[in-house]
């Protein structure tokens, strides 16, 4: 018997070390890239043995779109728009319109999903306006906006101003983001990047080499709007970054070149001296959603929003009075920084 158990004992020990001995699995990485909503996507993951494929991506992109899509005549928000007093919500429409709610009240009214007409009048949704609207039009499109004119009855989205229509392209890719996010980490993925039109989420580190995941920060020229660099890399960790910019999609006017964000108060282009406005949160929609609002309220009216909200963090590029481009951001922006561009 005591034999028995020293051989025992032996194998054991022999497993023991054939196991020490087996050479550790090394994380590979993978990438998935695409179309969607409009724009591209990228998704990177390091592991080993985890299979995701473009397939189940581009079907979360497809049920995305599905609901929350100005550009699909039959998705549930075109459905919204075409309706006389609301319709029955899915949980991705139910998800964005809450919290769209919400940062319009954080905001005070900056961030306004129901600004769709005005963005029609300017020539920036579906359809190319083929002119400028005029001050009496956008007196008679303000009857139409204001989130204060929607109401979550249940599972409904109820209108009470039959001509209010919805657009939230301006937070929907952070929340898509946070969607592809949430699929990779149920499937155990611990190190990754979700890339959709420039809204970003990363978890843990780049693998191998357990390096940090690196994102640039696009600035234009300090004298031509049209010439964009790398201003600044930064390194999030666990969290989101997204960034909106008025010097990229405008139209002409007159000379002038007119933002595709619209003042929902006024009902004109956004014309401040931010330029662009970066956000890190701990979601993509949050920062998604709070990134026009910031850029929207002047260099000094963003400050007071992220006040009173200590997640977020945010870096400006915006114009000085003499025309040249100088950035400023929030007191904990500078951590991330991990190269500052020459």
């Amino acid at each position: 018997m005591k034999r028995r158990r020293q051989l025992v004992g032996l194998g054991i020990a022999v497993c023991f070390v054939m196991s020490a001995l087996r050479p550790a699995t090394i994380p590979r990485v993978h990438r998935i890239s695409g179309q969607a909503q409009g724009t591209t996507y990228a998704v990177t993951w390091y592991a080993d043995g985890v299979s995701v494929t473009q397939i189940q991506i581009d079907s979360i992109f497809k049920s995305l779109d599905a609901s929350l899509s100005i550009y699909q005549p039959g998705s549930l928000i075109s459905r919204f728009n075409e309706s006389e007093g609301g319709i029955e919500m899915d949980r991705h429409l139910a998800f964005v319109v809450e919290k769209s709610m919400q940062i319009y009240r954080e905001t005070g009214g900056l961030s306004d999903i129901t600004v769709y007409p005005l963005v029609r009048a300017w020539g920036f949704g579906v359809k190319t306006a083929d002119a400028m609207p005029d001050s009496a039009a956008i007196r008679l499109l303000l009857r139409c906006v204001g989130s204060d004119k929607l109401k979550i009855a249940g599972g409904r989205l109820v209108k009470t101003v039959p001509c209010v229509q919805i657009d939230v392209n301006g937070i929907a890719q952070g929340y898509s983001v946070d969607v592809v996010a949430k699929f990779l980490e149920a499937r155990g993925i611990e190190n990754y990047m979700v890339e959709v039109g420039g809204e970003i989420r990363t978890k843990g580190r780049k693998q191998p080499g357990n390096e940090p995941m690196k994102i640039g920060i696009e600035t234009p020229s300090a004298h031509a709007f049209d010439a964009p660099a790398i201003r600044e890399v930064i390194s999030i960790g666990n969290g989101a970054v997204t960034t909106s910019g008025s010097y990229r999609k405008y139209r002409e006017s007159g000379g002038k070149r007119l933002s595709h964000i619209i003042d929902p108060q006024t009902g004109f282009p956004v014309q401040r001296e931010i330029i662009s406005a970066t956000v890190v949160a701990p979601e993509a929609i949050t920062a998604d959603g709070f990134d026009n609002a910031l850029l929207a309220a002047g260099v000094d009216g963003a400050f007071e929003i992220l006040r009173t909200h200590p997640e977020m963090e945010a870096y400006f590029i915006y114009r000085k009075p003499d025309g040249t481009v100088g950035d400023t951001a929030s007191a904990g922006f500078g951590k991330y920084i991990v190269l500052t561009a020459e």
